[in-house]
């Protein structure tokens, strides 16, 4: 009996299988990228739990509640002298539909926190550009309750943004460990404990905001 050929695989089922290998890969892709972003939000110890614009005749600010524990850990380097920094970053964008968004502005707000032993009062510095503003507390609780209460932050000089087209602000709030001592960044990657920090965003039409 002569053998028989074998046939080779047509055109539609070469595509067929090429498509079914495509959608696997992407399903592949997808189910890690949700699986890392459900990761990120447990390992997450801040979040932004309200955020408002608004505005003047001249600017733009913004109101924001920040919610976050601070761990033992941190505590104790505070007691012990060592000041924490804690930053907050508004940047706006205008949409652009035939292009990436273009920046307009941004802002930034630093915040020190630090112990004074000889007084046993918690000494709070908020500064933006240059300029910072000592504040006192006889509690730890009262000046993280500043720390974490944004009430009318500029952002924004109303000049600078277009009022009848969408725009949208990212606000970013985080302890920035690069001002710590040197001895205390060593080996702080992937300790929870030291990782404050919380990433939101607010879509607007300027003319709209009262």
């Amino acid at each position: 009996m002569p053998f028989l050929k074998k046939q080779k695989p047509s055109l539609l089922a070469s595509a067929l299988h090429w498509v079914w290998s495509l959608l696997l890969t992407l399903t592949l892709v997808l189910s890690s990228l949700v699986v890392a972003g459900v990761a990120r939000a447990q390992n997450s110890n801040a979040n932004t739990s309200a955020m408002q614009l608004g505005r003047s005749e001249s600017e733009l600010f913004l109101n924001a509640q920040i919610a976050f524990d601070l761990s033992p850990i941190l505590q104790d380097a505070l007691i012990k002298g060592v000041p924490l920094i804690f930053v907050a970053q508004a940047e706006i964008t205008r949409d652009r539909w035939y292009w990436y968004d273009k920046t307009i502005t941004a802002a930034s707000r630093t915040m020190r926190l630090s112990y004074q032993p000889l007084t046993r009062r918690w000494r709070l510095n908020v500064g933006s550009g240059g300029v910072s503003l000592p504040q006192y507390f006889d509690n730890l609780n009262e000046a993280l309750a500043s720390i974490k209460r944004l009430i009318r932050w500029r952002v924004a000089d109303l000049s600078e943004i277009d009022p009848k087209a969408a725009h949208t602000l990212y606000f970013k709030f985080k302890l920035d460990l690069t001002e710590l001592p040197r001895p205390f960044q060593i080996g702080l990657i992937g300790h929870d404990e030291w990782q404050i920090e919380t990433n939101s965003s607010l879509r607007f039409v300027a003319e709209s905001i009262k």
